[in-house]
């Protein structure tokens, strides 16, 4: 190997975020905060942690995962827009997942959306009352994942009963009451407009790792080898241009371990290296993709 091609190598290294990088709190702006807060607190689980003045933050086990903001005044998207495609909400079991899943349908039961096996996780699709699509998935072991030839991880979209999941899944305690057990943000769903571009901002400038790409149609990202942290797709926004301030998704939050305190001035560094424009302030980085969804940075203790 050349002296050039191992400086190039270390190059892309260096370039890619932290193996411990996770999923913060997602926001979401919404116009009903009473019936949000049902949604997510009586059938999702998530604990009520704090609400004032027209905004929420929920959660498990005190760590919040999605903050309402109330907005009187913003219209909802057009579906062929960018923004939200879905918020994947993960869970530590499979008890666990069947106990919020039967939950939300049972007192939302027209909001069920689907489930899949995608061979990597078992996932549940609802729709919230204002239209932000929800997945509550649990992980298989990665001792299980298959990792093919080209690095990626082997993903699909298989048929899973849901009826039977819950059978096999669904405890007595679980079926009663939704424990406040842990659960975090898993991974953010978007839509964009192009996945080239997708690919130039969250892969060469963000620093993810591709994990599967769908052509022109889909691609997931990640950091630390994980099935995805991002995906992104054009299944319904193709050609969707920068957002207009509208109700649905106010910020993707990203977690970078709080150990490698570096890291975010390097990413400083690599964006204003690109000409991003973004907001630094030593201890978050705000920067908008190239829809104009807002991604905010910051250390996990600060998160």
């Amino acid at each position: 190997m050349s002296t050039a091609s191992t400086s190039t190598n270390a190059q892309l290294a260096q370039d890619l975020l932290p193996d411990a990088t996770g999923m913060g709190a997602v926001t979401l702006a919404v116009r009903d905060l009473d019936k949000m807060i049902e949604f997510y607190n009586a059938g999702l689980g998530l604990t009520v942690l704090d609400q004032h003045k027209g905004t929420a933050t929920l959660g498990r086990q005190g760590v919040a995962v999605l903050q309402l903001d109330q907005d009187g005044i913003l219209a909802y998207a057009s579906p062929r827009s960018a923004g939200l495609y879905h918020t994947a909400f993960l869970f530590e079991n499979k008890a666990e997942l069947a106990s919020s899943v039967a939950s939300v349908a049972r007192k939302y039961p027209t909001q069920f959306q689907g489930s899949s096996d995608h061979l990597v996780s078992e996932a549940f699709y609802f729709g919230d009352p204002e239209g932000n699509g929800v997945e509550m998935y649990v992980d298989r072991p990665r001792a299980e994942w298959t990792i093919k030839a080209n690095g990626e991880v082997d993903m699909a979209t298989l048929a899973l009963d849901p009826n039977r999941y819950l059978q096999e899944h669904l405890t007595e305690a679980g079926a009663s009451a939704v424990a406040d057990t842990p659960a975090s943000i898993g991974h953010v769903h978007l839509k964009v407009g192009d996945i080239a571009a997708a690919k130039g901002f969250y892969v060469d400038a963000l620093g993810f790792a591709i994990t599967n790409e769908y052509g022109s149609q889909a691609l997931f990202v990640s950091a630390g080898g994980y099935h995805h942290h991002l995906g992104m797709n054009t299944w319904e926004s193709q050609g969707a241009t920068e957002r207009t301030p509208a109700l649905g998704l106010g910020e993707v939050s990203v977690a970078l371990p709080g150990d490698t305190p570096d890291a975010l001035g390097a990413l400083d560094e690599r964006l204003a290296a690109r000409g991003i424009e973004r907001q630094f302030d030593g201890r978050e980085l705000i920067v908008f993709d190239p829809w104009k969804n807002k991604v905010r940075i910051t250390l996990a203790d600060q998160a």
